[in-house]
């Protein structure tokens, strides 16, 4: 499926007030012109705050639909910027959450990357939109988006094509990851399938197997 890059958009953690105290976040993204090199855990000239939770090869990009963006605009009531979600890659006519599967490979610019996760936002989303509720309206939503890894180094710029150039075999969409940890705790047979996927982030798997556990 053919798709292209809409916006790129990076950031350095900054210091914000939040309910009265100082936090540290790299969730403000500003789109940015030009080729950007695309490295194996970040794109040049951005950054996480916290890489006990964010960032790392799992996380290295993160990628959301600009269609999502008529959904927002409608349930808050103005017009948001690309990057407003924090995402690296604002990208265009790729499957959605519910079709891009864990593992599907895609070609942006000269660089190769692979879907592995979606985005499970922290309280850091409220900050960003000044509503301590949108990360359960997020959820709530299932427009996640979702996180890249980078198979092959390269550059992307805004008007690049975004290209699904293999689908995984197990055809387990991203969408399940964020249906069994929200939802369906207890779905063993989901559990199971998502478990055989060899793309699924090794972070993942002790909790998805206790879960399994749980479930028995």
């Amino acid at each position: 499926m053919n798709g292209r890059v809409v916006s790129v958009n990076v950031g350095e953690p900054r210091e914000v007030a939040w309910r009265g105290r100082p936090v540290l976040t790299a969730i403000f993204k500003q789109p940015v012109e030009g080729a950007v090199p695309l490295r194996r855990l970040n794109l040049d000239g951005d950054r996480q705050a916290d890489l006990s939770v964010h960032g790392g090869a799992d996380k290295a990009v993160y990628a959301y639909p600009a269609e999502h963006y008529a959904y927002w605009a409608s349930e808050l009531g103005r017009k948001l910027e690309w990057g407003s979600f924090g995402e690296n890659l604002t990208v265009d006519g790729l499957p959605p959450e519910a079709e891009i599967a864990v593992g599907d490979r895609i070609r942006v610019g000269s660089a190769e990357l692979v879907v592995v996760q979606p985005r499970l936002p922290c309280f850091k989303l409220g900050i960003r939109f000044g509503d301590p509720h949108m990360v359960k309206r997020f959820l709530q939503a299932e427009r996640t988006g979702y996180y890249l890894r980078v198979v092959h180094e390269g550059e992307v710029s805004a008007g690049d094509d975004a290209l699904v150039v293999r689908r995984h075999p197990a055809a387990v969409p991203v969408s399940e990851i964020t249906r069994l940890y929200a939802r369906d705790r207890d779905d063993a047979d989901g559990l199971r399938r998502i478990l055989t996927v060899d793309a699924l982030p090794d972070d993942w798997r002790p909790y998805f197997e206790q879960m399994l556990a749980d479930a028995a």
